[in-house]
């Protein structure tokens, strides 16, 4: 009889132990269920909000090409043509709720509790020293543009010998090459930032990127646009106040032809019209977009071509902002 009872008792036990081992299982099973599934939503909702991120900015480039067109007819009607920092393009959008816009189309409801921005600004390209004017068609460095780079490198305190490394650099990825040449020539850099791969170090650059840019053709310095020290960069003998007083002199009127800059800066200081000028069709186009906790950045370089706005290049990345 006490046999039978330990039988029984073993029995129970071992089906309880089993009992528990199938709910730890089932419960195991289950929340793998669950985190797929919660992983699944995320990816959609971010994948969702990446297209619509899109489209938004999308939408925000195209306006930014029509800014840029409408000001080249508005050139095209002056006397002089050139191209001013305070004309309509060089007003930047602040960060704006697209509630605001949405409110206006009544097959959409600006309290569906989404809080979305959009922010954007357009930066004339050739108010910066373009770097593709160190060297010529044959890819070899101009001494007087690499000196004037230099200047600009002094002024903002950077290593002494960047214009050198730089024009060394672009003067060999850029010479003419054959097929032959092409794996072992070094990669043509096609931005500013590219330059890193040629083993200029990011503090070196991160001082260059606010006054120089890599455009893909040699243009000249927009002196409506410029600040002072890309000046000073772009025009031999000039020093730091003779720059400053013609940034003081285009607040009030922009300098409609060289001339007008040759009337502020006298006969000692001559003007190269190969590396200035008063007019641009390069220009930097930013936009943002903010969807609840997510940022979408994306910068293009167009092109005003003819009576065209091409966009040259275009770039995205996003991130996602730290918790409130």
């Amino acid at each position: 009889m006490a046999r039978r009872r330990t039988r029984r008792a073993d029995q129970r036990g071992a089906a309880l132990l089993l009992a528990m081992m199938i709910l730890a299982l089932v419960t195991t099973l289950t929340a793998g269920m669950v985190w797929h599934q919660r992983r699944a939503v995320q990816v959609e909702a971010a994948e969702r909000a990446r297209v619509q991120a899109g489209w938004v900015l999308r939408g925000a480039l195209d306006w930014s090409r029509l800014i840029i067109r409408e000001d080249l007819r508005a050139a095209q009607r002056r006397a002089h043509f050139y191209t001013w920092g305070r004309d309509a393009w060089g007003t930047p959008l602040a960060e704006a709720s697209l509630s605001s816009f949405l409110a206006a189309d009544k097959d959409n409801n600006a309290d569906a509790g989404l809080d979305a921005a959009i922010s954007g600004v357009i930066v004339d390209a050739q108010g910066k020293l373009n770097l593709r004017g160190l060297v010529d068609g044959a890819g070899k460095p101009i001494p007087a543009r690499v000196q004037g780079l230099q200047r600009l490198c002094d002024l903002l305190a950077a290593p002494g010998d960047t214009a050198s490394r730089v024009a060394d650099i672009l003067a060999k990825s850029l010479a003419p090459r054959s097929d032959s040449d092409a794996g072992a020539l070094p990669i043509r850099p096609e931005q500013l930032t590219d330059l890193g791969w040629h083993g200029l170090d990011p503090a070196t650059l991160g001082r260059l990127a606010p006054y120089v840019e890599l455009l893909p053709s040699i243009t000249p310095v927009n002196i409506n646009t410029a600040p002072r020290e890309v000046l000073v960069a772009a025009i031999d003998g000039l020093d730091t106040a003779n720059a400053e007083r013609l940034v003081q002199s285009r607040l009030r009127a922009p300098f409609e032809t060289l001339d007008a800059v040759r009337s502020v800066l006298g006969d000692s200081i001559k003007l190269d019209e190969t590396r200035v000028g008063v007019s641009s069709a390069w220009f930097e186009v930013s936009g943002q977009l903010r969807l609840d906790e997510r940022v979408v950045e994306e910068r293009s370089l167009v092109q005003r071509d003819g009576d065209r706005v091409v966009v040259r290049r275009r770039e995205r990345h996003g991130f996602e902002l730290a918790p409130r």
